[in-house]
């Protein structure tokens, strides 16, 4: 039974209908591709500035026949409450809501019509494919997030067996976590791990200490897909040895679509079935292949919110090899995220903040912008820009949720700035460690 496309089915998105959109899109030939993406971004543009009066109002000079004339979106553009940037038609009972991870220190809340959605989850099967993978039979073993309240946790365990998957928890990293982990994997027929970066490399200097290849211990592994963090070469050359297969890398963004993934020919392919995507200079200039700059993006089939010539906040490179249909992604900057160490000496991937600061991220658009940095093994300290300052109850909130997901004894300071550091690429890195162990 496929479980998981009925899953999709059930909730309303229509996977068979986003699959024979993909092979179709797929099939236009090399010098039909730019008629294909002028058609479609022409179109996303009229349908926005004609059904979205959020959109209307924030590109007021287009005209969808020069692309020029279109206006670069940023995440502060839409930190306003979701039902004012939805299009004409759409409300939250007939969307998939969800939230970003705040990963760029700037949240906010996006929705994506249905068969936008069923697009993605398309595609991302698509991708995954490429290395023998089925999400109705090939059983992932998944170092994720989970949430901790009941609702959210039974709702993400319910997922994970839909989509036959075991999920390992990255809020504990120590050894004893660990050594859990890879009694598992001796039990279990894994056909492929998917998860975070660092999480992933984790595991990998536990099994570097224990002189063990996972390869060996699970032969039925196929592949590692590691996301939502930057992979280094070096890191990359690490975990293919300790863990024995191949190691492929994933970019993407939960407001948009996978971005690129590397391809079986060792290619950081780029999407460009669902997306467009550009490298724009500090003046929005469209930057030629091998040059760097930012990365923008237009989502060509979501009408329920516009996301078009999004700047996702990240710098890179698009190869030189690159054409329309497949433009390949040479550099990504940014995207790290480090490793929390604990007073017990428990350790906790950086992207564990993702579940904790959603008690700041709120669709009233008040926490605009926020970092957090670690000082001491006990200390963190939450730096934010908002309308309001945070009330006593959200700072015990917040707090509350950093002992539940971490540990008890720490302490969490709040500080509410005019402006926040940012990076050389001007991006801010939501989670930054001060603190330095000798491993």
């Amino acid at each position: 039974m496929n479980l998981f496309d009925l899953s999709l089915k059930f909730s309303g998105f229509p996977i068979e209908k986003a699959e024979t959109a993909i092979q179709n899109i797929q099939q236009i030939k090399n010098n039909d591709y730019q008629a294909y993406v002028n058609e479609k971004k022409q179109n996303i543009v009229e349908f926005h500035l004609k059904h979205t009066p959020f959109y209307n109002a924030l590109a007021k000079n287009a005209d969808p026949n020069n692309w020029n004339t279109i206006p670069v979106m940023t995440k502060a553009n839409l930190q306003q409450p979701l039902n004012e940037r939805l299009a004409e038609g759409f409300n939250h009972k007939n969307v998939y809501v969800n939230k970003t991870s705040g990963s760029s220190g700037t949240p906010f809340i996006f929705a994506k019509d249905k068969f936008c959605h069923a697009l993605t989850w398309a595609l991302i099967k698509n991708r995954f494919g490429w290395y023998g993978l089925d999400f109705n039979k090939s059983k992932q073993a998944r170092f994720y997030g989970i949430p901790l309240d009941k609702i959210g946790y039974f709702k993400e365990r319910l997922k994970d067996f839909l989509s036959n998957r075991y999920r390992f928890s990255v809020f504990d990293l120590s050894e004893e976590a660990l050594a859990d982990c890879l009694e598992k994997f001796k039990t279990v027929h894994f056909d492929y791990m998917n998860g975070y970066t660092s999480s992933m490399v984790q595991f990998a200097k536990f099994l570097q200490k224990k002189n063990m290849q996972l390869k060996l211990v699970c032969p039925s592994l196929k592949v590692c897909i590691v996301t939502s963090e930057m992979l280094f070469e070096d890191d990359k050359s690490f975990l293919e040895l300790q863990f024995g297969v191949p190691v492929v890398n994933e970019y993407g963004a939960s407001e948009l679509d996978i971005i690129a993934f590397q391809n079986p020919k060792n290619a950081w392919q780029v999407n460009s079935e669902t997306l467009y995507v550009e490298i724009l200079d500090e003046k929005n200039n469209v930057l030629p292949y091998g040059e760097e700059g930012r990365i923008v993006i237009t989502s060509l089939y979501n009408k329920a919110h516009p996301f078009i010539r999004y700047d996702i906040g990240d710098i890179g490179i698009l190869s030189k090899q690159s054409t329309l249909k497949k433009p390949i992604m040479e550099k990504l900057i940014g995207r790290t995220n480090d490793i929390a160490i604990l007073p017990s000496g428990k350790r906790a991937a950086g992207l564990t903040f993702y579940y904790i600061t959603k008690r700041i991220i709120e669709d009233d658009g008040n926490v605009k912008e926020f970092i957090i940095e670690q000082h001491k093994k006990d200390t963190f300290i939450v730096k934010y820009i908002s309308k309001e300052v945070l009330s006593d109850l959200k700072i015990k909130m917040i707090s509350e949720e950093m002992e539940r997901y971490l540990e008890k004894g720490l302490h969490i300071q709040f500080k509410r700035l005019d402006t926040l550091q940012r990076s050389k690429s001007g991006k801010l890195k939501q989670f930054t460690s001060l603190i330095k162990e000798v491993e």
